[in-house]
C-alpha cells in the first residue's frame, strides 16, 4: 500500500510540475486565452484525480492492469468503450472531413459504429469465453510464439498511429486557442497523458472514460446553438453546405457513382476506405480489452453493440461544426480561412462562441484525448508484455516483473506516438494509415485463428507475405512509399482501385488454401479453453 502511495506522489509531483511548465508558457504569452487554458486545466485534474486515485487499489497484478479482474459491468464497459473510439481524433477527424472533402468522406463514425456493432455479435462473445488476456493471444495458439510476435507489429503500429492522431487533433486546438505552437502544444500533451496513464490500469481507464463521454456529449452538444446563431441556423448552414458540397454532402456515394464525373474512380476508392474502416476496426486490442474485461460473454456482445450507437451519436456535432466552418465567412470576422482542414474544429470553439462555451468545448476535446490516449498506450503496452516480452524473453516472468514492463513500455510508445504526431499534420491521415495495416493484416488473421479450425502456422505466415506485399505495392503518400505493382485506376501517383480490400481478401483466402495443402506437414493447434491451457505463466499473471 505504502508502495503504491509513494508511486503515486512522484507521478502527481511529476503532472504539477508539467502543469507549472504549462503555466509558465501561458504567462510569458500575451495572446493566452485565459478562460480556455484554466478550463483545459481544470479537466485534465479532474481526469487524473478520477484516473490516478480512485481506482489506485484496483490494479495490483498485471491480470489487474490489463482485464480489470473480468469485472466491469455493462454501463461502465459500454462508456469506455464508446470513449476509447470517441477521442480527439474521432472528432476532430470528422469535423475536418466534412470541412474539406464533404460529409461522404466521413466514414469513420458509421464505419466504426456498423465495426463495433459486427464485433459484438460474431467476436466478442468468443474472445470473452476463451478468456484471452490479448487479441494476440489465439493467434499465438494457432500459429506459434514467433508469429504471434511478427504480428504484434502492426497491432502495434496501429495503435501507436492512432495516439498519433489523437495528440495531433490536441496539439492543433491547443495551438489555436490556447496560443501554443502545435510542437509544444503535442509535447506538453503527450507528457501529461503517459504520466497519467502510467499510475493507472483498466480499471483507472474506464473510469476515466465514463467522465470522458459525457464530457463530451455535453460539452460538444453545448456549443452547437451558440456557432449555429452565428451562421444562421442549422437549416441554413445545411442548404448551403449541400449546395456546395454536391453529392457529397450525402452520407454515400450515388449507387452508380463511378458514371459519375464528380466521383468516378473515387467511388471504388471510396468503398475500399469503408470497408477498411468496417472490418479494420475489429482487430484492434484496444477494442478486445475492454471485451476481455466484461463481466460474461452478453456483457461483452452488448457493451459492443451499444456503444456502435453512441459512437453515432457523438460524431453528430463533429459533422455539423464542419459544416459551420464551411458557411462561416471568415473574412467578415477579419480572418483568413484556416489554412490546415484540421484546424476547423479549434476555429469554430475559438471565434463563432463566447469564450467560456469555447473553454467548455476545449475541455471536452481534452477529455476526449486523455482517454482515448492512455486505452490506446495501455493497450499495445499490455501487447508488448504479454505477448512479446512474456513468451519470447521471459516466460516465467512474475505479475511484478510484467506490470513495470507495461509501464515501461507505456514510456516507449508513448514517445513514439509523439514523434509521429510531430510529423503528420492530417487527423484523417493518420487514422487511415492505422486501421489500414489493422485491416489489411491482422483481420484474416484474426478471423481464420477464430473461425477457420484447419488454420496453421504456414498459412498464417504466406497470408501475412502476401497481405504485405499486396499493401505496400500500392504505394503510401503518407510516408512518400511509391507504387510498384501494376495497380489500375492511378490518378495523381494515388491507387484509386481498392487494393486494401484486394490485399486483405488475397491474405484470407492464402490462409485457408495454404493451411488446406499443408495440414499433415504441419498440423494446426487448437485453441484452448482456459482449463485445457497448460501455460503456468497466466496464473502468475493473475
Amino acid at each position: 500500500m505504502s508502495e503504491r502511495k509513494g508511486n503515486l506522489l512522484k507521478i502527481g509531483t511529476f503532472v504539477a510540475a508539467v502543469l507549472i511548465m504549462f503555466i509558465y508558457l501561458g504567462t510569458s504569452n500575451s495572446n493566452i486565452n485565459w478562460g480556455s487554458f484554466i478550463a483545459m486545466l481544470v479537466f485534465y485534474g479532474i481526469i487524473y484525480y478520477i484516473g490516478a486515485f480512485m481506482a489506485s487499489g484496483k490494479s495490483e497484478s498485471a491480470s489487474d492492469m490489463m482485464v480489470a479482474k473480468r469485472s466491469l459491468p455493462l454501463w461502465i464497459s459500454m462508456f469506455t468503450m464508446a470513449a476509447t473510439w470517441v477521442g480527439g481524433g474521432y472528432i476532430s477527424g470528422t469535423a475536418e472531413s466534412t470541412y474539406s472533402l464533404g460529409l461522404a468522406w466521413a466514414q469513420a463514425p458509421w464505419g466504426y459504429a456498423l465495426s463495433l456493432i459486427i464485433g459484438g455479435i460474431f467476436y466478442a462473445r468468443k474472445m470473452r469465453r476463451y478468456e484471452f488476456m490479448t487479441m494476440i493471444d489465439p493467434l499465438e495458439q494457432r500459429f506459434g510464439k514467433k508469429v504471434a510476435g511478427v504480428l504484434y507489429i502492426p497491432a502495434l503500429l496501429g495503435e501507436v498511429f492512432w495516439s498519433g492522431a489523437i495528440l495531433t487533433a490536441l496539439g492543433t486546438t491547443f495551438g489555436t486557442i490556447l496560443g501554443l505552437d502545435f510542437q509544444t502544444s503535442i509535447i506538453l500533451s503527450a507528457i501529461i497523458a503517459v504520466a497519467y496513464t502510467v499510475v493507472g490500469g483498466m480499471w483507472s481507464v474506464a473510469f476515466t472514460d465514463v467522465f470522458q463521454m459525457l464530457a463530451v456529449m455535453i460539452g460538444l452538444f453545448l456549443v452547437l446553438p451558440f456557432a449555429l446563431s452565428e451562421v444562421g441556423g442549422l437549416s441554413s448552414v445545411w442548404g448551403h453546405y449541400q449546395s456546395d458540397m454536391g453529392s457529397y454532402a450525402s452520407l454515400f456515394p450515388p449507387l452508380d457513382g463511378w458514371k459519375d464525373p464528380e466521383w468516378g474512380n473515387y467511388y471504388w476508392n471510396w468503398w475500399d476506405f469503408a470497408l477498411l474502416l468496417i472490418f479494420g476496426g475489429i482487430p484492434w486490442q484496444v477494442y478486445f480489452q475492454r471485451v476481455l474485461s466484461a463481466k460474461t460473454e452478453n456483457t461483452a456482445m452488448w457493451l459492443s453493440i451499444i456503444a456502435g450507437f453512441i459512437c453515432i451519436i457523438a460524431a453528430i456535432p463533429a459533422v455539423i461544426i464542419g459544416a459551420i466552418g464551411l458557411d462561416t465567412d471568415w473574412a467578415s470576422l477579419g480572418l483568413e480561412a484556416p489554412e490546415n482542414p484540421s484546424m476547423i474544429l479549434p476555429y469554430v470553439l475559438q471565434y463563432l462562441t463566447p469564450d467560456i462555451i469555447g473553454a467548455i468545448g476545449l475541455g471536452a476535446l481534452a477529455a476526449a484525448v486523455m482517454s482515448s490516449m492512455d486505452s490506446s498506450i495501455l493497450s499495445a503496452s499490455s501487447m508488448a508484455a504479454w505477448n512479446v516480452y512474456r513468451p519470447l524473453f521471459k516466460p516465467n516472468a512474475s505479475s511484478d516483473q510484467l506490470k513495470k514492463m507495461i509501464k515501461r513500455s507505456i514510456i516507449l510508445v508513448g514517445i513514439a506516438a509523439t514523434i509521429i504526431a510531430l510529423n503528420v499534420q492530417s487527423v484523417y491521415a493518420l487514422w487511415y494509415l492505422a486501421a489500414d495495416l489493422v485491416y489489411v493484416i491482422l483481420f484474416p488473421q484474426l478471423t481464420t485463428a477464430l473461425f477457420f479450425k484447419d488454420a496453421n502456422k504456414y498459412g498464417s505466415i504466406a497470408g501475412l507475405i502476401v497481405s504485405f506485399i499486396l499493401r505496400i505495392g500500392g504505394g503510401e503518400p503518407i510516408i512518400g512509399l511509391p507504387v510498384f505493382l501494376p495497380y489500375p485506376m492511378i490518378e495523381d501517383g494515388i491507387v484509386l482501385f481498392p487494393f486494401r480490400t484486394l490485399a486483405m481478401v488475397a491474405g484470407l483466402v492464402t490462409i485457408i488454401v495454404v493451411s488446406k495443402m499443408t495440414k499433415k506437414m504441419c498440423p494446426p493447434m487448437p485453441l484452448l479453453m482456459p482449463k485445457e491451457r497448460e501455460n503456468g505463466n497466466e496464473k502468475i499473471a493473475s
